[in-house]
Parts: C-alpha cells; sequence; structure tokens
C-alpha cells in the first residue's frame, strides 16, 4: 500500500526528469490513470469507457487512496508520492513518478477525483477544468480507494480533438491499453465497459492455469496451445511466460509482449536477444510471438530515458542480452517429440496465420497424453539408433550423405512383415516412442508411422535435413574453427570507436576464426578468416560484427553467417524427395528425430512432423456420430 505523502518535487529534481506531454489521445489517459491505480496498491480497477473515450473515462480502484489535503497537490506539476530524491529516481519501482499524469489531462478535460484513504468519516473530490481553473474540493460518498472521471477530452483545445480518429479506433486503442495492463499484472483484477456495456471481466489469476487462461482470452486460445513455459533464474535476472513455437509463427510482430518489473516496453537490445534466439528455427520473413516477463534489481535499469516510458536502459546490456538469449535459445533447442507435446493436424482452419503454405497444421501442447500414457526404454531407442545409423547418417568426418548416393529401393513384403512383427512385439512390452514406429511411405515423400496415440506424418526431407544440420554444427564446433591465413591481409578504415571495440573484444575474433590487428588509430587489418567463410564478404561481416559489439556488448553475426553455409550445406546433403527409403531406414529417422535438438522443423522454420489422434481420425470419418 502506498502511505506516502505528496510532495512537490524540487526544481532540481524535476529538472532531471525526462517529462513530456502524457495526453496524445484518450488510450494515453487511460494508460497514466490505470498505472496510477496499480501503483497504489489496487487489487482490483475497473475501467469505463464512453465514445471511445472523448465523452467519458472513469477509472476506480480499491487502492491506498488519496489524503484530503493532498487532493489539490495530486492535480499540480511535478507533484508525486513516488520519488522524493534522486537516489529513489535511480531505482524507480512504481510504473509512474513524474507527477504531471493528472495536471496534464486536467488541462485539456474536465476531471472529477474522489478519494478515500480511510483516514476520514468520508471521501472527498477534487474537481478541475482546464488549465486556468483552481482546484474544488468537497465532500463525497467513495470506499476505500480512488475514481477519476474525465470527460469531454479536448473540449478546450478543438485543433486537438480534430485529431482523433473514430471511435471504435480509439476504443480499440484502450482496449489494447487495458490488455497489456491485464496482462502485467496477474495478481490484479480488471474490468472493462465500453458504452455502459461489460467487455472485459479478469479476475486475480494465482495460479499458472488461471494464467494461461487469461492469457489466452487475451492473445487467443491457439497461442496459448503453441506455447512453452519457462521460468528461468541466473545471476540476478529472472525470466518466466510463455513463448511460441516456431512453427506458430505471425507475419507481423503483433503478438509479442515483454515486461520488465511489470512494465511493457519496446527495447532494441530485448528485440535482438529474441531474434537471435528464434534465428535457426524460424521460417523466412516470420516473426515469433511471446509474453515474457524479465525480473531484476530496480537500480538495474533505468526507465527515465524516454518521454512514454516505453523503453529502459540496462545497466549491464550484455549480461542482460546473454541472458535472454541463452534462455531462449535452450528452451527451444529441447523441443523434440515426446508423449504429451506433439505437433497435430487442426481439423479447424482458426489458425491460418500461424504456419506458412502448411494448411491446417499446427502445434497443440495437450494438457495431458492422448490416451494412456507411453513408456520406451532409453536404452532400447539408443540401441536402435546405434544399429541404424550406418543405414542413414553421414560419417563424423564427411558433411556428404550416404543416402545421396544409395540405389532406389522399394520395400519387399517380407521385408515389411519382418520389421512390422518386430515393432508388433515391442508395442507389447510398451516401449513405443513418441514418434512410434514407421509403417510406411508415400510418395516418396512422406513416413507414416504409428504411435501410442494414432498417426505420425513425418516430412522426411525436412527432419533429415535438421537433423544433418545439428550435426554438421557440432562437427564444425569440434574443429574449433579452423583458420586460413589471407594472401593480402585486408585493410578496414573503421572510427577510433570501432578500432577501440576490435582491440578489447580481440578474445572473440580469435574464438571464432578471426585474425584481426590495429594497424593504427582507425585501421584494421583481418589476416585469418575461418576456412568456411573463404567466400564471404569479410569487410561488411566484420561491421556487422562491430556495430554488435558496440550496442549489445556481443555478436553473434559471424555464427549466423557460418550457420547458414551449414544449412545450404545440409539441405544439399539430406535425403530427397522420390527416394525410397527402407523400413529401417525409416525408423532410423524417426529415432534420430527424437534424440536431436530443434527436430520440429526444418532449417528454414518449416514443421518436419503432424500428427493424428485416434479421436481426430475418428472425427474425420465420422466414427460413432
Amino acid at each position: 500500500m502506498n502511505t506516502r505523502r505528496i510532495k512537490k518535487l524540487s526544481p532540481r529534481l524535476a529538472n532531471q526528469i525526462a517529462a513530456g506531454e502524457v495526453v496524445e489521445r484518450p488510450a494515453s489517459v487511460v494508460k497514466e490513470l490505470v498505472e496510477n491505480s496499480i501503483d497504489a496498491g489496487a487489487s482490483q480497477i475497473d475501467i469505463d469507457i464512453e465514445a471511445g473515450g472523448s465523452k467519458l473515462m472513469r477509472v476506480r480502484d480499491n487502492g491506498s487512496g488519496v489524503a484530503k489535503e493532498d487532493l489539490p497537490l495530486a492535480l499540480s506539476r511535478h507533484a508525486t508520492s513516488k520519488i522524493h530524491v534522486l537516489d529513489e529516481l535511480e531505482a524507480v519501482a512504481s510504473l509512474g513518478f513524474r507527477g504531471e499524469a493528472l495536471a496534464s489531462i486536467s488541462s485539456v478535460a474536465r476531471l472529477v477525483m474522489t478519494s478515500n484513504n480511510g483516514e476520514h468519516e468520508s471521501a472527498w473530490c477534487a474537481r478541475a477544468e482546464g488549465r486556468d481553473m483552481e482546484t474544488e474540493l468537497s465532500p463525497a460518498a467513495h470506499p476505500q480507494g480512488t475514481s477519476v472521471e474525465v470527460r469531454d477530452l479536448f473540449f478546450n483545445t478543438p485543433a486537438r480533438r480534430k485529431f482523433l480518429r473514430t471511435e471504435k479506433t480509439e476504443y480499440n486503442r484502450i482496449e489494447d491499453i487495458i490488455k497489456k495492463q491485464a496482462l502485467s499484472r496477474f495478481d490484479l483484477g480488471f474490468s472493462l465497459k465500453n458504452n455502459q456495456k461489460l467487455v472485459h471481466n479478469w479476475r486475480p489469476a494465482a495460479s499458472r492455469a488461471e494464467q494461461e487462461k487469461r492469457v489466452a482470452q487475451i492473445c487467443g486460445k491457439t497461442f496459448i496451445e503453441n506455447a512453452l513455459h519457462l521460468d528461468i533464474e541466473h545471476t540476478g535476472l529472472k525470466l518466466w511466460g510463455w513463448v511460441a513455437l516456431p512453427t506458430f509463427s505471425r507475419s507481423q510482430a503483433d503478438l509479442q509482449h515483454f515486461f520488465v518489473n511489470g512494465r511493457a516496453i519496446k527495447d532494441k537490445l530485448v528485440s535482438h536477444a529474441i531474434r537471435q534466439a528464434y534465428q535457426d528455427v524460424l521460417y523466412h520473413g516470420r516473426h515469433p510471438a511471446f509474453v515474457l516477463y524479465l525480473d531484476l534489481d530496480a537500480a538495474a535499469v533505468d526507465v527515465n530515458v524516454h518521454p512514454t516510458k516505453h523503453e529502459v536502459r540496462f545497466r549491464d546490456n550484455r549480461l542482460v542480452h546473454d541472458f535472454l538469449f541463452r534462455s531462449l535459445h535452450k528452451v527451444l533447442a529441447d523441443v523434440r517429440p515426446e508423449a504429451g507435446a506433439e505437433p497435430t493436424v487442426s481439423i479447424s482452419d482458426e489458425n491460418n496465420d500461424a504456419v506458412p503454405q502448411q494448411g491446417a497444421i499446427s502445434f497443440r501442447r495437450a494438457e495431458a497424453p492422448l490416451g494412456q500414457p507411453s513408456s520406451y526404454s532409453t536404452a532400447a531407442v539408443a540401441e536402435q539408433i546405434a544399429s541404424y545409423r550406418a543405414l542413414l547418417n553421414p560419417s563424423p568426418q564427411s558433411f556428404d550423405s550416404d543416402l545421396i548416393e544409395a540405389p532406389e529401393h522399394t520395400v519387399s513384403q517380407p521385408q515389411f512383415s519382418a520389421q512390422r512383427a518386430s515393432f508388433e512385439a515391442q508395442e507389447q512390452q510398451a516401449e513405443i516412442p513418441p514418434l512410434g514406429f514407421a509403417i510406411a511411405q508415400l510418395k516418396g515423400i512422406y513416413v507414416l508411422a504409428e504411435n501410442a496415440q494414432g498417426l505420425i506424418v513425418v516430412d522426411m526431407h525436412a527432419a533429415h535435413e535438421r537433423i544433418t544440420y545439428e550435426k554438421m554444427k557440432t562437427a564444425f564446433d569440434q574443429q574449433n574453427l579452423q583458420s586460413q591465413p589471407l594472401l593480402v591481409p585486408q585493410s578496414l578504415a573503421v572510427s577510433e570507436k570501432e578500432a577501440n571495440c576490435a582491440e578489447e573484444h580481440q578474445q572473440v575474433f580469435t574464438e571464432l576464426g578471426f585474425v584481426v590487428e590495429r594497424a593504427g588509430p582507425e585501421t584494421l587489418m583481418v589476416r585469418q578468416l575461418p576456412v568456411v567463410l573463404n567466400q564471404a564478404d569479410a569487410e561488411s561481416l566484420l561491421r556487422d560484427v562491430l556495430s554488435d559489439l558496440i550496442e549489445f556488448g556481443s555478436s553473434r553475426r559471424i555464427r549466423e553467417h557460418i550457420n547458414e553455409i551449414l544449412g545450404t550445406m545440409a539441405c544439399h546433403g539430406s535425403v530427397r524427395a522420390n527416394r525410397r527409403l527402407s523400413i529401417a531406414e525409416m525408423n532410423a529417422l524417426l529415432r534420430e528425430m527424437e534424440a536431436t535438438e530443434r527436430s520440429g522443423q526444418c532449417n528454414h522454420g518449416r514443421p518436419t512432423w503432424a500428427a493424428m489422434s485416434l479421436g481426430d481420425l475418428d472425427k474425420l470419418f465420422m466414427r460413432g456420430q
């Protein structure tokens, strides 16, 4: 509960604050009022909107309230209860802190603020209209908390009123603000009425199931069905929330919510780290979807860098960037076939925007495994992989696939019968892997398999491409990025700042297989490159790396460039379409998929497999209806 008294800021402290006009449109008014309610310790916030906010915006809370003698001060500029000294500005824990929101709003609207802090028999009401009106106080009836009514926005500035959009557009912007606030604080209840009709009513969500229900209501049911939950803590940083599977990508960056200590932000460093985490698995031109929360010490982040408070500055950019990247990279890498979390073929087309050129295929995260939980022996799977590896995989010393050169052949009936009998025996022992056992191949493109839940369909080229790619990356890393000297060292003209950065990060370049030396105050000399990048544009690549190192404290540009080359090699080194596989080869592919990181999608972000449960198949053929 906020029980601190409101005080006028000193001129010195007021000048330290990046102040700006907060009243741009109705949505900005609602945002400031709701943030005040949150800072007041409210557990329930109710919002009423009429005529898109131009006629009425009312925000009511059950927070700590404002004392009678503080009400006039609350409507004056640079008066706040949230910070009093400079040290508090350097570790702001509240959403608002500038003390100018109510003053700015009352200068362009008719404002009535009624509050009860529980210290008096009755509540008190403060009224103000326009810039010149003195605040009027009068007793009122109101429970614990505060209500702020804003009527006739821009009544005294008609030129600004002309810039408002239609009632529907302005309301939609308000609704977006409320949804974002509801995502930021699961412990609070929110309600939203539009033209006296209840639109949203979110109760406090304590459990993970309740939180996911709220996320589904705000971001869509398909998002939460296709999302991975994470909760990772390290070196004073905590990242938790939900990230969508790579196959649930978007054509626009319209489902990206990131909160720092409960504050919604859009930050270049954060965006860069998330984009890098998805770099190896996202379809070209698509955008990831996420609802993520970063919690850290308030003193480790500066929120006073932008008038709208949408941007922040971290004290240790590199630490935060690496933490975000490594956490998300690990979560996405661990996505592989397992019981109870599998891609499925959806009968509906609710999520047409999720997967490009994939029809109705989408990922579904099951709350519980379909049917009886399947169990299988890790040792048995390892034994299968070992026995089939010679048939399917390239040797560790070569990036060429044995399958490309192998002659085409068909699966004979005796071989099929023998393999099927073996798999049926394993099924009876309940050792059924997540992707089951192969039963056929379709058109030389798809592998059909049966698992405990139903039918599995695998795009064999896409799946083997991912397997080959991951092995090539591992083999490449084990060679410690071999370098080769340039016949003629390449000279680069750079800024002094870039030259200093290159000198400071010598170890980074060495680990990546580069030899970069400083040849002058504003000159760098490139003497060696990684062997695999001998055809790359070294100058452009190094400039990009230096830019990343200066801005983010780290860079994966070289690694990404190498991965692009390895990805191309993996694509050409994988089993091709129309290549007939034996049952043994098909099962080897399935076992390798289960053991390979990121095997749910190929290098280009396309899904590698899908599933239909027996229930889905029954619906398709109307069985039991």
